[in-house]
């Protein structure tokens, strides 16, 4: 079947939620995705910073091979041993110290906001607490994650939402100390913010919220579901900054492809928040998501990962910004190591689409930028190949 009649049926029976791009994807190896008709593509978006391995990982597709063949699924009735590994593996990166796995990451910002309220409610005796978020923040789509995702056009079709939530700007500690008051139980933000435009917090700012969190008991949640799991050079974002948060959230990149989150917490929280009764999922943590995670987090070690972000970030830094002196058009660079963000007076989500047709997966973020996450295994071939690419596009006219 050809990619317009796979287009042509998924468009007459799928809900109109994507405007998706005139790409049928059949396979992937390496960094590179291939069409229906054989087309190679660079990857440079890895699913929306999913896929960090890249695709076709041996040592990652036989532990979900094998895991198939002993049992998917159990329930968080009973133990299974691959989430009990993961869970180990997970924590220890993360340097935290209890862990619940969800499906998704909105489901994780989900858990982590309720963790976050019963704390409260436990220290204090009474619900009604408040949460201060970031604007042009994004956090998922249910209800609870909408109503701290700073961004009016995504939550007005769907209010009320849920109540208690003030939204302070981002990298302004004054603007987020004057929302501050006896009812305020957490502070939750990205630590590099990604649908908003890449835009990664500034050391004194989150240092400043840290110390402000510490003196009034309010819970640090840490949104890490696009900026963690290495694609800023350490496992998780914030360990660049001499912080702990009370909560973090973790997803994509988790589970490389199988759809797994979490929301992890230190043993103060957890000893005071969720207990059995308060929270639940049938399908989280289950043996298949659990080998996934397993395998995720040995891969990341076999492949020192991290470092490798680390290395590499120099010449991609250096190659974007050739890029921006290059071109008028790029105004900027933000970002921290495989997660960069490229300013663009042209329109975006044209620009997406001429890469493309060069055979370059690019994505967006906000209205005017360029987003760049691709796979963790990229080499500077590959740096090379996207700038060659992306050079092509960024040369023609586009309105």
């Amino acid at each position: 079947m050809s990619s317009q009649e796979y287009m042509n049926i998924a468009e007459a029976n799928l809900l109109h939620t994507y405007n998706r791009f005139p790409l049928v994807i059949d396979h992937g190896e390496g960094v590179y995705l291939y069409d229906c008709e054989g087309k190679k593509y660079l990857d440079f978006a890895a699913g929306i910073a999913v896929n960090s391995l890249g695709y076709s990982d041996e040592y990652y597709k036989n532990a979900l091979k094998n895991q198939v063949d002993e049992v998917l699924h159990t329930s968080n009735l009973y133990y299974n041993p691959p989430i009990a590994e993961a869970a180990e593996k997970l924590l220890k990166a993360a340097q935290m110290d209890r862990v619940f796995f969800t499906n998704s990451g909105t489901e994780a910002i989900e858990g982590a906001l309720k963790a976050a309220k019963k704390y409260a409610y436990t220290k204090t005796g009474h619900a009604g607490h408040e949460i201060i978020a970031m604007e042009h923040s994004f956090h998922g789509r249910s209800i609870g994650a909408l109503s701290v995702t700073g961004n009016a056009h995504y939550r007005e079709a769907f209010e009320p939402l849920m109540g208690g939530v003030k939204f302070a700007t981002f990298n302004d500690y004054e603007s987020v100390k004057a929302q501050v008051n006896e009812n305020t139980c957490a502070i939750i933000m990205e630590t590099v913010q990604g649908e908003g435009g890449i835009y990664p917090a500034d050391p004194d700012f989150l240092k400043a919220i840290r110390k402000l969190c510490d003196e009034k008991d309010i819970l640090l949640i840490l949104d890490e579901i696009q900026c963690g799991m290495g694609r800023t050079g350490l496992m998780f974002a914030w360990q660049d900054y001499g912080i702990r948060p009370d909560i973090m959230t973790s997803a994509k990149a988790l589970g490389c492809g199988v759809p797994v989150g979490a929301f992890l917490m230190t043993e103060k929280v957890a000893q005071a928040s969720l207990a059995p009764g308060d929270h639940g999922t049938t399908y989280g943590g289950n043996p298949f998501v659990g080998a996934a995670v397993s395998a995720v987090m040995d891969r990341y070690e076999q492949l020192d990962l991290c470092n490798h972000v680390k290395e590499l970030s120099a010449y991609l830094d250096q190659k974007l910004n050739g890029l921006m002196e290059q071109y008028d058009c790029i105004t900027e660079v933000r970002g921290k190591g495989f997660m960069k963000g490229l300013v663009c007076t042209k329109p975006v989500g044209k620009v997406a689409e001429k890469a493309l047709e060069q055979g370059l997966i690019v994505i967006t973020a906000g209205a005017d930028v360029i987003r760049l996450v691709p796979p963790l295994i990229i080499q500077k071939e590959h740096i090379d190949e996207m700038i060659e690419k992306l050079s092509a596009v960024l040369s023609m006219e586009i309105a």
